[in-house]
Order: C-alpha cells, then sequence, then structure tokens
C-alpha cells in the first residue's frame, strides 16, 4: 500500500467512532516504533513532521525513512503530514516532495488573513491530490516552533467554522477546546477539562466534517518518574485526560496529535539506561529501549484513546 491521503480515513473514523492517531516523527526510530505497533495492532496511522523535524533529520531523510516503513508495513494505510506548516512556502514545498496532507496554520492571524491564506494553500494542493488541515482558535503551550501564551490562546468560535470551511474548502480543521502545546500543559491539582459544549456546538454547524485535536498528549506519569529518578529535571505537569480524549474521538474528532508522550518515552529509555550503565556508549544499547518505549506507548494509544485497533482492515 503506497502512501494515502486522510481522505478515507477520516470518513471511516467519522463512521466508526474512533479517531486516527498523528503521532510526530523525528528520527528512526521513532519511525519504527510508532509503524511497528500500527503494523501489530493493525491500525491506520498519520506520520507527521514538524518544522523542527524538517531542521532537525532533512526533510529527504524523514520522507525516506516514511517511504521505507511504508515498504515494511504494506497492510496499514499511512498518511505523511506536515504538522504546522507556517505559510504557503513550506506547505508547497511539502507537496511537491509527495507529502499527502499539509496543515497550513493560520490561527495567528486575522480570521480574513486565515481564509485568505489557507484557501490559497488549498487550491495549489487539491490540484495535485493532496489534503489540507487548518485552524482555527489558538492553543497556549510550546511544541518545537509553536509558542502561544496563556494570553494568546483562544477557544474556537463555533460561529466561524461554517464560513471557514465553505470558503476555504479545507479537508479538516483543528480547533481549540482546552488541549495545549507541550509536556506543561497543567499543573498537579488542576482539573483539566475538554470544553465538549464548543466540541458539539461544532459538529452541529458543519456535521459530517472532521475534526482535529492538537496538543493532545497526556504527559504519562512512570515517565515522567523514570527521567527525574534518572538525573532528570522535569517540572511538575499533568497532560489531556485520556478518558477525555477517548470521548472526543467518539465524536467528530477524527484526527489526534500526540508528540510529547512520544519524547517523554524515549527520553525515560535513555537516562534509565545510561544511568544503571555508565559504561554504555553504543546508540544501539539505550535507543533499543528508547525505540520501545515509544512503541508501547504508541500501542497504549491505539488500543486505548484513540479506538482504532483492527480498523486497517476496513481499507483495501
Amino acid at each position: 500500500m503506497a502512501l494515502v491521503t486522510t481522505t478515507e480515513m477520516f470518513k471511516k473514523a467519522y463512521e466508526g467512532g474512533y479517531a486516527i492517531g498523528a503521532f510526530n516523527v523525528n528520527n528512526m526510530e521513532i519511525v519504527q516504533a510508532i509503524t511497528e505497533a500500527a503494523g501489530e495492532l493493525n491500525s491506520p496511522v498519520i506520520l507527521q513532521v514538524s518544522a523542527g523535524a524538517r531542521k532537525y533529520a532533512n526533510p529527504t531523510y524523514l520522507k525516506k525513512l516514511v517511504e521505507a516503513a511504508v515498504i515494511e508495513n504494506p497492510n496499514i494505510p499511512i498518511a505523511l503530514h506536515l504538522d504546522h506548516g507556517a505559510d504557503f512556502e513550506i506547505c508547497k514545498a511539502c507537496i511537491d516532495s509527495g507529502f499527502t496532507s499539509v496543515m497550513i496554520d493560520g490561527s495567528h492571524h486575522s480570521f480574513e488573513e486565515n481564509i485568505e491564506l489557507t484557501k490559497k494553500v488549498v487550491e495549489y494542493a487539491h490540484a495535485r491530490g493532496v489534503v489540507v488541515e487548518a485552524e482555527l482558535g489558538r492553543l497556549a503551550g510550546i511544541e518545537d516552533d509553536v509558542n502561544v501564551s496563556a494570553e494568546d490562546s483562544s477557544y474556537t468560535q463555533p460561529s466561524e467554522v461554517q464560513e471557514f470551511v465553505e470558503r476555504t474548502g479545507v479537508d479538516s480543521l483543528a480547533i481549540a477546546i482546552g488541549t495545549s502545546h507541550g509536556a506543561f500543559k497543567f499543573k498537579p491539582g488542576t482539573d483539566p477539562q475538554l470544553r465538549f459544549d464548543i466540541l458539539e456546538e461544532i459538529e452541529k454547524r458543519i456535521p459530517g466534517f472532521p475534526i482535529v485535536l492538537h496538543g493532545a498528549s497526556s504527559v504519562p506519569q512512570e515517565y515522567v518518574k523514570i527521567i527525574n529518578t534518572n538525573g532528570g529535571a522535569l517540572k511538575d505537569a499533568i497532560g489531556i485526560p485520556e478518558e477525555q480524549l477517548r470521548q472526543a474521538a467518539r465524536s467528530a474528532v477524527c484526527k489526534i496529535n500526540i508528540d510529547s508522550d512520544l519524547r517523554l518515552g524515549l527520553t525515560a529509555g535513555v537516562r534509565e539506561v545510561l544511568n544503571n550503565h555508565p559504561d554504555y556508549f553504543d546508540p544501539r544499547q539505550y535507543l533499543t529501549v528508547a525505540r520501545a518505549n515509544v512503541k508501547a506507548v504508541v500501542a497504549h494509544k491505539i488500543k486505548n484513546v484513540l479506538g482504532s485497533e483492527g480498523k486497517a482492515a476496513d481499507f483495501e
């Protein structure tokens, strides 16, 4: 199976009451871990590349790693997606290089400017068989090149979504209902709550339209503890409760982005191995454990949060 777009993925996810996991990739081990877990659980999956990943790993290397994953996992649908494209040029570059999906993030612009920019990307992408995600509302938090203060964040306004979708022709829409970028989302003792009232109102205004949640990591405390026990100094933090994400996946949310949880699992593996074996210097010794942790995170999300286990069988 070659790389696919998210069109059929989202249609089946919407109708089936589950979501597709969109996992950020930065290197070979992460690509392997994600696709091995998806392959073993027969789950469709989205591999997404951020601006930071492009700078770190080189777009050509990342693309070839994903192509290798497709060859190794021929029975599961895999989409290659640009996460948080900042402008038309980066979206164009990814489309031209073979990405099957791109996100144009115009959420920091005015409503009209966001529409204008998104429409331009949509017209270029659709002419080349590529689908487009856009964003309304702004998530707080820091992750790669995304940095939005709590003061500058804002919930998506349901009154704007129908006009935005109709005027841009966009294929999916990322909304802000209480998720947050990065690992340090909420302080312990707080009670994170997604705004399901906003989600329900949006669903009424654009029925059947696929919704995306960014910043949806849950910050597994077992990995935070391992990191801190082995020389790390992560601040106390909690993420989005997984039961709330599962509830969202049963509704109009068809794509859930997960990045920080992968980083925590990987870093926990590296720190634990090197702390327990200070004589190790072969990267394979610690990256093998780190990769296994990432794979375990992805498998857990597929089975317990996304609900996408076994769904690859629905695709031809």
